[in-house]
């Protein structure tokens, strides 16, 4: 069950426009779980109830449309991240189902459970960026994540690199366009800023209040880091695809700042940074 067979498998179950366009598998750990669930109905905690022995897990990503994201910040962009959260919903309650009907255990989890990005990062499916996002080599910080938790015997994947820490660390496009300032301009640490952070990991880490005031004062989401991310690139042509390749291998390299200025550059005249849609 590695990632051609996931594919397949949603292909079949979903179809075309819904199917995942990346997975991984890795190992169950309980340092990205959610201790309680809150009930709106008795106010009160509760277990999430995931049964023990549930060693496996699957992790699913879908891509969020590029020319809807590149009007952060607006309810447009909102429909490619409800859009996102539907596949990711169909697909993963698809492939429990055909889990459950092998025999097996799996329970479907989208935002709930447990933590989304510590298990794509564990599954080989992109590293962590300064704006507290996954970033895939392919489709940057454009994802949605999901996840289903079997016991169906797997064999795991490996977390990858391709520099995005080192050029995080020079970079500071996101949170020099974050405006409420939400995101960090300095080094990870293991401070916790807000009752929002998770404890002993060393990371960049997003002020969670700032950023949701900031939504909730402009009456829509937010997704400006992802906008301007280096790394949110439209890749539909084989030019494209080859120039993010060698960017992508120059961004990994002692030539990282040189990358960042490729960047800078191209964005100036529109070839790589997003610009809103106008009203004509």
């Amino acid at each position: 069950f590695k990632q051609k067979t996931a594919y397949e498998l949603s292909l079949g179950l979903v179809g075309s426009e819904m199917c995942i366009r990346d997975s991984g598998i890795t190992a169950y750990d309980p340092r990205w779980h959610y201790t309680k669930n809150f009930s709106p109905n008795t106010l009160a905690e509760k277990d999430y109830g995931i049964p023990e022995g549930l060693s496996n897990v699957i992790v699913v990503l879908t891509e969020m449309n590029y020319e809807a994201i590149r009007s952060y910040p607006s309810a447009t962009a909102g429909v490619a991240v409800g859009n996102g959260y539907s596949n990711d919903c169909a697909m993963t309650l698809a492939i429990a189902t055909f889990i459950q009907n092998m025999g097996y255990r799996a329970i479907a989890s989208v935002n709930d459970t447990s933590q989304a990005i510590p298990y794509a990062i564990q599954a080989g499916l992109g590293e962590y960026g300064r704006h507290g996002l996954l970033i895939h080599p392919e489709f940057g910080p454009r994802t949605r994540i999901g996840r289903i938790h079997t016991d169906l015997p797997l064999a795991h994947d490996k977390p990858i690199n391709f520099g995005v820490r080192e050029f995080c660390g020079i970079c500071r496009r996101c949170s020099g366009s974050c405006p409420p300032g939400a995101i960090p301009d300095d080094l990870p640490q293991t401070e916790l800023i807000t009752q929002s952070n998770i404890k002993g990991v060393r990371k960049w880490t997003v002020h969670a209040e700032k950023c949701f005031n900031f939504w909730t004062n402009q009456g829509t989401e937010c997704g400006i880091c992802i906008r301007v991310c280096p790394y949110n690139k439209r890749l539909t042509s084989t030019l494209s695809r080859l120039y993010f390749k060698c960017w992508k291998w120059l961004a990994a390299t002692s030539l990282r700042k040189l990358a960042l200025w490729l960047d800078i550059r191209l964005s100036l005249i529109h070839i790589s940074e997003p610009t809103r849609p106008r009203l004509i």
